[in-house]
């Protein structure tokens, strides 16, 4: 694989997915693993490596993994790619493109999701630094041993480097709703959020999301990942799909054949 420069990546890939983009990598070697950005077969792709196991995850569709898996140790990616041997049925996440003006992307709404967003529009929110990422932090891993599922955690976040945006409505008694997104490039994931009962009554997601794409919009992203896409939890499929997202197969999470 050749290597490249960090000019030359961001030239070639302007708008990673978070697992491709460097941040997510410089992130990655702090904690201990060994990142790689590089062409294989001229399709650029960043391979992260840790006690012998390779892993790549969103390269590509059209790329050829195969001769990664030559080499000593495992190679896992989660791709659409040919050649990978599917450990992990493949998973859906909700991609929308933030590019349109505001005006159109208000249009695209769902009517259903446009008529909430009307009636919660004044929620005030703000955008929140430490101490708030703190306490989303906490709320989300008491949620998540409740529901069980597990974020990227509070180590990765340590680490990270990059840019993000935190949004949250806070009232005098505390805060109600809050989101964080990390900014990669001209991408953007929403990565975690919590909200209280109060937070949901008034439809606190909701107006913080609009408010995200549109201050994420204004910072040049241009595409925002909205996470994984549950057909089990039908509610938060509407949310996010609702939005005018498309529906993304990510591929298999598998082995890597060295065909």
């Amino acid at each position: 694989m050749k290597s490249l420069t960090d000019s030359e990546w961001d030239i070639l890939v302007p708008a990673p997915p978070l697992q491709q983009s460097r941040s997510y990598g410089a992130a990655l070697v702090r904690l201990g693993a060994r990142a790689e950005r590089g062409l294989l077969h001229n399709v650029p792709v960043q391979v992260i490596t840790r006690r012998g196991l390779r892993m790549i995850h969103r390269p590509p569709p059209s790329i050829c993994l195969a001769p990664l898996a030559r080499h000593a140790g495992v190679t896992v990616a989660t791709s659409t790619a040919a050649g990978i041997l599917p450990l992990i049925t493949a998973r859906h996440h909700a991609e929308w493109d933030v590019s349109p003006t505001s005006e159109a992307l208000r249009k695209a709404l769902a009517p259903k999701w446009r008529g909430h967003l009307n009636s919660s529009e004044c929620t005030d929110i703000s955008e929140g630094h430490d101490a708030i990422l703190q306490d989303l932090l906490n709320k989300d891993i008491a949620q998540g041993r409740a529901r069980g599922y597990r974020n990227l955690g509070a180590a990765f976040l340590a680490a990270w480097r990059g840019e993000r945006l935190i949004l949250h409505v806070s009232r005098k008694g505390g805060m109600l709703a809050a989101m964080l997104f990390l900014i990669h490039g001209a991408a953007a994931t929403y990565l975690i959020a919590w909200t209280s009962a109060e937070g949901r009554r008034i439809e606190a997601h909701r107006a913080m999301l609009w408010h995200a794409a549109l201050l994420l919009r204004g910072r040049g992203v241009t595409r925002i990942d909205l996470g994984p896409v549950d057909a089990g939890n039908p509610g938060l499929v509407g949310f996010k799909l609702g939005t005018g997202a498309r529906l993304v197969n990510l591929g298999p999470t598998g082995l890597v054949l060295p065909l």
